[in-house]
């Protein structure tokens, strides 16, 4: 008899399942949460008698395989298969090589934030530019090896690209739901692109949403939003890669955007595996920064500390994070409270300006990543992060996911006239500086000296 690699747990009523129980919604019937997926040294929960996986041994494995040609080993997820062990037959896992991210050094961020030691890990430089394709490559290979044929997600942009390049890959049919008029088309064509069936409903993202959990309960769709268990499984990794890269030191902070709430948990789940297993000694604290047009983790937690609910109706140029009713909204309230993390909001001004100041070190990111920057800043200004605390921020979508954002904001016309005039005289001077605009000039070569040596004789920013 096989003995089952892993099962399932209700994060709020804490009923345990097997992995051939779960519904088709991914959700508890006894009360309606949300599963996580436990192994047995999940929590410290393994006896005296479990074998538990050797964290120098893990250590040691985990860098040998970045010299095989294997392609679970080049995959920045399947390195770490030891640790999620959710699949039978590894040959059939369905990847493109995702994760093994960079780590960047944003050192004039870091002076604008007001802190000594920024780093970003750049979750957008995944095969479809976003922090999506972790968690794909493990719950489209789950798909995959139970027999699914389709698959489908509601989807602001990202995960939609993500799910539909996975399943091309993996030869599975796949249906996208997304809110009409509310995505950014750099993600749209993507999914396009790798063949999905995509259907724009009009309404926001958490009607695509409801109107996706009503059809997997009727048909043999597997769902690959992010209350799927698996995807957060894959979607932890990246806390063992950001360990790894730091040669296995924590950083006192780690910085999510919050959006659908999931990659919080995710990470946090991450790094509490790590403890436990005795790969590290502690967790960071993990902080989720929301857009104020789409915050209602935000105001959940002040209105009444995370103990209930009220969802909003989203409005941000974040699309990313245009969420108004997040589905793992109890698991992220858990990895703040476990982690000692914060929950903050930032507007579109501020989002903007962070975005910026991320592109001029050279990196870039889309808008919805920004806002860890704008919400560092805050963090810092609050006394709730010291200026020698080690940061990163969790950069999670790629600057071309949006290109007419970026576009809109070197021309100046992002902003109203009424929202420009908000800004103070100094935060206008911040923008222009920021600011690169093409300049149109006549083909007249001395023109154009002119123009160029004007330029030239300007101060390089700080």
């Amino acid at each position: 008899m096989k003995v089952a690699t892993h099962h399932l747990r209700c994060t709020e009523c804490t009923t345990v399942i097997s992995k051939d129980e779960v519904s088709s919604n991914f959700r508890c019937p006894l009360c309606n949460g949300l599963y996580e997926v436990v192994y047995s040294w999940t929590n410290a929960a393994a006896g005296p008698d479990s074998r538990l996986p050797n964290p120098s041994a893990l250590r040691w494995l985990w860098q040998e395989r970045r010299s095989s040609t294997m392609p679970v080993d080049q995959s920045g997820v399947w390195r770490f298969r030891d640790l999620l062990p959710i699949v039978d037959d590894l040959e059939k896992v369905i990847t493109l090589r995702e994760g093994n991210t960079p780590l960047y050094d944003l050192p004039r961020c870091a002076k604008a934030a007001g802190i000594d030691w920024l780093l970003a890990k750049h979750q957008g430089m995944n095969p479809t530019g976003s922090f999506k394709d972790t968690g794909m490559t493990a719950a489209l290979s789950v798909a995959s090896q139970r027999g699914f044929e389709w698959v489908a997600c509601a989807s602001t942009g990202n995960t939609s690209a993500a799910m539909a390049a996975y399943a091309a890959r993996a030869g599975l049919r796949s249906i996208v739901f997304i809110p009409e008029g509310k995505i950014a088309w750099g993600k749209l064509s993507q999914s396009m692109d790798y063949g999905a069936l995509t259907i724009q409903l009009k309404t926001d993202f958490d009607g695509c949403v409801k109107i996706l959990g009503e059809l997997v309960k009727q048909f043999p769709i597997y769902l690959l939003n992010s209350v799927n268990p698996y995807r957060l499984e894959g979607q932890k990794t990246p806390a063992f890669e950001l360990v790894e890269q730091m040669e296995w030191q924590v950083p006192e902070h780690v910085i999510v955007p919050g959006g659908n709430l999931a990659n919080s948990s995710a990470l946090a789940k991450g790094f509490a595996e790590m403890r436990e297993l005795g790969l590290i000694p502690r967790t960071p604290k993990i902080s989720i920064i929301q857009a104020e047009g789409a915050n209602p983790l935000y105001r959940s937690l002040q209105e009444n500390g995370g103990e209930s609910f009220t969802p909003v109706v989203a409005n941000t140029r974040a699309t990313a994070i245009r969420i108004g009713n997040p589905a793992s909204w109890r698991k992220a309230v858990n990895a703040l409270r476990t982690t000692g993390g914060w929950c903050d909001q930032v507007t579109e001004q501020e989002i903007a300006l962070a975005k910026a100041e991320i592109g001029a070190e050279g990196v870039g990111c889309e808008p919805a990543s920004a806002v860890t920057l704008a919400g560092l800043k805050k963090l810092v200004a609050q006394g709730k992060i010291s200026t020698e605390e080690r940061v990163v921020l969790i950069l999670t979508g790629h600057t071309l996911k949006d290109s007419a954002y970026t576009i809109d904001y070197h021309r100046n016309e992002l902003f109203s006239d009424a929202e420009k005039a908000q800004l103070s005289p100094g935060e206008q001077l911040q923008h222009a500086a920021l600011r690169k605009p093409p300049i149109v000039l006549d083909a007249d070569p001395s023109l154009v000296l002119r123009t160029l040596e004007s330029h030239m004789h300007q101060p390089q920013p700080a």
